[in-house]
């Protein structure tokens, strides 16, 4: 049984595939066109690659010549990326008592903002003991408080139901893992520009601030050096006329 679901996952390669012919296609992805399997396996020989069956269903089958080692090693490099990228939303519980202290109740929720504030939903839960069963009123006002505390950082998403002497409800983060990520690379990019942004700014008034006190201590020595003008006519004339 495992040898069969190991023949599923994996593509029959070389002497494992056992047809007459099969139509090739070359390393670059070029159509050969339909061999005979000696053929292709000679090919693949001479190559130094793998001859891979990738379309097994097909009249008659197609298959490609590869080196089928590094090609799984590349899918296992790749799968393991893509695992790595994804982001997994956890179900975290959160029990109260119904008649619940604030010292405790603040404790409860704290763990769940923090569960929130994780990209985590939250699913709060009452034991109701005894008699109090019969009051699920109260439990529903503990719930809205509850899920009035952690509106900052998430929303109802199933609301308050009594199961026997539970009551639950679920509460939702507002962002998802991979968008909290995406906000702080985001985030992260904006304060780098803006702080480059603003030193830009700041050197560039320094520059124009500098500039203008090198004009107005120019304009100050060239008046310095200015004649002012005369308001008498006498001044201009020839000397040979002046004081007759």
């Amino acid at each position: 049984m495992e040898s069969g679901a190991r023949q599923i996952s994996e593509p029959r390669i070389n002497s494992r595939i056992r047809v007459p012919e099969v139509r090739l296609v070359g390393p670059q992805g070029e159509q050969v066109g339909i061999v005979r399997i000696d053929d292709a396996l000679r090919l693949a020989g001479e190559a130094d690659l793998d001859l891979v069956e990738v379309a097994p269903q097909a009249k008659p089958p197609v298959c490609k010549l590869m080196d089928f080692g590094k090609w799984k090693y590349e899918a296992a490099v790749k799968a393991r990326e893509s695992r790595k990228n994804q982001s997994t939303t956890t179900l975290k519980e959160v029990r109260f008592r119904l008649k619940i202290d604030d010292h405790d109740y603040q404790t409860k929720v704290g763990h769940a903002r923090r569960f929130l504030d994780a990209g985590d939903k939250v699913k709060a839960m009452i034991q109701f003991r005894g008699r109090e069963q019969q009051r699920p009123e109260m439990g529903v006002r503990l719930l809205q408080r509850f899920s009035e505390d952690v509106a900052d950082l998430g929303q109802v998403e199933s609301s308050p139901r009594q199961d026997g002497r539970h009551m639950v409800m679920v509460v939702g983060p507002l962002r998802t893992k991979a968008q909290q990520a995406k906000a702080a690379a985001t985030g992260d990019g904006e304060v780098s520009d803006n702080e480059d942004n603003k030193a830009k700014t700041k050197a560039k008034n320094e520059r124009r601030a500098q500039k203008t006190q090198e004009r107005q201590k120019r304009m100050s020595t060239d008046q310095k050096d200015v004649k002012p003008l005369s308001n008498s006519m006498e001044d201009y004339l020839p000397d040979e006329l002046k004081n007759r």
